[in-house]
């Protein structure tokens, strides 16, 4: 581990090194090695006050980092005689990752979501969810949903569309989503693993499944030689950054009960979706057939914590049993339930969602002045998609970094957060101008 983190500090900061002398008092220094000192490769100084010296041996040269409670950070090489010295101002200038598009993940913790955790960490509370700020936040989802809402909380996104689709399948089923859905293309076939169940992905429009795209696959049923459908999946907002509409969403929950299956929605960005509808949550949920909703909130300004909610009590009856199984209990959860606390009190999650929306909306119409960018997909949230000349992807990734979402076509995913400015969407689009130019 500290081997791995010698090796990624020295690249960080091979560009940004202040010099420091420290070498006249290292070989007076107190040293603990290892039990087995054939098989070491570290030692560790002590000092008072909880000052640490680390040294991992990489190529035959001794490496030391130096932390003083990550006030100061001191990186020292023997034989090249290399000092560093770093104080954290520097270490969030260095380190850091310049803003840019990449992701809404990528942003920080809203400092409002920090205090609530800071304010919970106080004294003892029961563990597993049995505490105060996990009950009363449990309590908010039902007030927002519904009293017969059944709410468990997990670690993150992947965790809670998998426990969710577990709960109300089995492992013959099969589970209908668009060939772009999170559950298809970005959870490392975490819920064919867990559910054992045969994802089928069909064509979305505009990233969004339908009708149409679902009826073929409705076959086989009470047929031992064919999977049987269960559960169609849909996320809002889209992988494309669209939104399904009240309607859309009824209708899906409307075909799926007429076959006995149930309608999933992956909620990753349901804030999002939330505000650009101008609707509370259960208007375009509950009061529309949904059965699971995996409700996330770390791309909204939370540290970690999904919540997967079931709108019908029968359907969760074990799924306490298979949250543990999942490895998705957490002991300290009255940390993801003063989150959902902060989250939802004064609409701090309407806020932040707005935000992101509103600087994805100032994207679209600075790049819309861009002749050489074609936007390919409406911008309804907090995601623009566009089609960029090539030359200036390297260049511009370099500045504000980002994904290429098709590289066939040059097609690229530029993601605003709750903490996005106006001027950095000003400053990116002139670095475009600029770039097209070159």
């Amino acid at each position: 581990m500290v081997l791995a983190f010698i090796l990624l500090t020295t690249i960080l900061f091979s560009k940004n090194l202040i010099f420091l002398n420290i070498g006249s008092f290292i070989n007076k220094l107190p040293a603990k090695q290892n039990k087995n000192p054939e098989k070491s490769h570290k030692l560790f100084f002590h000092f008072p006050n909880e000052y640490y010296i680390s040294i991992a041996f990489l190529a035959q040269e001794p490496i030391i980092l130096f932390f003083i409670d990550l006030d100061f950070f001191f990186l020292y090489t023997y034989q090249k005689q290399t000092k560093v010295t770093l104080s954290r101002d520097k270490i969030q200038k260095n380190i850091l990752m310049k803003k840019g598009f990449a992701s809404d993940n990528n942003s920080g913790v809203h400092p409002s979501i920090f205090k609530a955790m800071e304010a919970a960490n106080a004294g003892h509370v029961v563990g597993y969810g049995d505490d105060f700020y996990t009950q009363k936040a449990i309590q908010l989802f039902k007030e927002k949903f519904g009293t017969q809402t059944e709410v468990f909380f997990v670690f993150n996104g992947t965790g809670a569309n998998v426990l969710g689709l577990t709960t109300v399948t089995q492992s013959f089923n099969s589970i209908i989503c668009a060939k772009t859905a999170h559950i298809q293309e970005d959870e490392c076939g975490a819920p064919e693993k867990f559910t054992g169940c045969k994802l089928i992905p069909v064509e979305p429009v505009n990233g969004k499944v339908t009708p149409e795209a679902v009826l073929p696959h409705l076959k086989g049923f009470d047929f031992e030689h064919h999977a049987q459908p269960k559960v169609i999946s849909i996320s809002q907002v889209t992988e494309m950054g669209t939104i399904y509409q009240p309607e859309e969403i009824k209708t899906l929950a409307d075909l799926a009960h007429k076959n006995n299956m149930f309608l999933h929605m992956d909620g990753a960005r349901i804030a999002n979706a939330a505000a650009a509808l101008v609707m509370d949550f259960r208007e375009f949920t509950v009061d529309c057939g949904v059965d699971i909703l995996s409700f996330g909130g770390t791309k909204n300004g939370m540290m970690m914590g999904e919540a997967v909610l079931f709108f019908n009590p029968k359907l969760s009856e074990l799924t306490k049993y298979i949250r543990k199984q999942s490895m998705q209990l957490y002991s300290k959860m009255r940390f993801v339930g003063a989150q959902f606390l902060a989250y939802f009190e004064n609409d701090l999650w309407k806020e932040t969602a707005s935000h992101a929306n509103k600087m994805a909306k100032l994207l679209e119409a600075e790049v819309a002045k861009i002749p050489e960018i074609k936007i390919t997909q409406p911008v309804t949230a907090n995601g623009v998609f566009a089609i960029v000349p090539k030359h200036i992807i390297e260049p511009l990734q370099k500045r504000f970094f980002f994904y290429i979402w098709d590289e066939i076509n040059s097609e690229v995913r530029w993601m605003t957060s709750f903490d996005t400015t106006e001027n950095e969407i000003y400053e990116f689009t002139e670095l475009i101008k600029t770039l097209v130019k070159s």
